[in-house]
């Protein structure tokens, strides 16, 4: 058995969590992962009150046990929260915005709710204005990143400010060494992107997950490269050709990049239509018709340690035997 206060905050098997990683984590994955035993969690931001309805339905067609859904603070749609209230999910995670103003409003419709912060200070005004639970996200984390430091100096200076609040790990973690490695740094579980989309039920484009299986901490990028959609935010990708004929070009602004304004295709959901240009925000998923080329390829630095692609109850499960391993038989043995 793997219990930390936020197994029971949750009432979850594993310390284990999938990052609400947009495009890529929707129901099928968020499911899997919650019926192995972890927590999963259906990234809904920029999604309708029907499209919210639709993801969460889909998602309980397959598991009853817990889950979350995650939202960007900058790509709130009036009533979201309202939405979100009458459907059955166990918290809402929120990144990217001021914890004062928008934990009360999700608290004072009953929900539980965790604060992604890339600071102490931000896990401080979290605690302070109500939150449940809090991610540590690092440096070295796929997506968008807030934090400037890496994750495990981020974890215990988090500890430190927030008391024994729970609080996951996020950034750089892949297996179930990392997750040992965060609890003895004072995290209650970790949070896992990476190596989950990398993972059957992951809708990350196919040729995404490849680029994945092939690439090393070395070919990423922290960027503000693709910002269409979302400016000035920054994050860690894989570097593709797009990338290197913008550093080939001296790294332009924006307005002067390479290929730039250039249609590369369309995303189309079942609540969405739209055309998709170069430096787009968004992430190569299956709902993408066209050339992916121009598209962010999200990842971490954990990206070197994931070689396959597997179903997501598998990667639970591994983590879980992993990290309980860890703890056994190369911690526990130096403790006489």
């Amino acid at each position: 058995m793997l219990k930390t206060r936020f197994c029971e905050l949750f009432g979850i098997e594993y310390p284990i969590v999938c990052a609400g990683m947009g495009g890529v984590a929707l129901a099928s994955l968020a499911a899997a992962v919650s019926d192995a035993g972890g927590l999963g969690t259906i990234a809904l931001a920029g999604f309708s009150a029907d499209g919210i309805h639709d993801q969460i339905s889909a998602a309980r067609k397959i598991t009853t046990k817990p889950i979350v859904v995650n939202l960007l603070i900058p790509f709130l749609r009036p009533g979201t929260f309202e939405a979100l209230a009458s459907e059955p999910i166990s918290a809402v995670t929120l990144f990217w915005g001021d914890p004062s103003e928008h934990i009360p409003a999700c608290k004072s419709l009953g929900m539980k709710v965790i604060w992604q912060c890339g600071s102490a200070d931000e896990a401080l005004a979290a605690k302070r204005a109500g939150v449940d639970a809090i991610i540590a996200q690092g440096f070295e984390a796929g997506g968008h990143v807030r934090c400037v430091v890496t994750t495990f100096a981020l974890v215990p200076e988090v500890r430190d400010a927030i008391g024994d609040l729970p609080m996951l790990a996020a950034g750089g973690i892949t297996d179930g060494r990392g997750l040992a490695a965060a609890l003895a740094l004072g995290a209650d579980g970790a949070v896992f992107g990476t190596r989950f989309a990398a993972s059957d039920e992951s809708d990350a484009h196919p040729a995404y997950k490849q680029a994945i299986l092939s690439a090393h901490a070395s070919d990423t990028l922290h960027t503000k490269l693709y910002d269409v959609g979302w400016p000035d935010a920054a994050h860690r990708v894989i570097r593709t050709p797009l990338v290197d004929a913008w550093e080939r070009a001296g790294r332009p602004e924006s307005g002067h990049r390479p290929h730039e304004g250039e249609t590369t295709g369309r995303l189309t959901r079942t609540d969405l239509e739209v055309p998709i240009v170069n430096y787009s925000v968004m992430a190569p998923s299956k709902s993408f018709e066209g050339d992916i080329s121009g598209l962010a390829f999200y990842a971490g630095h954990s990206v070197s340690l994931v070689k396959t692609i597997a179903p997501a109850g598998e990667i639970v499960r591994a983590i879980a035997r992993e990290a309980i391993d860890a703890i056994a038989s190369r911690l526990a043995p130096l403790v006489r």
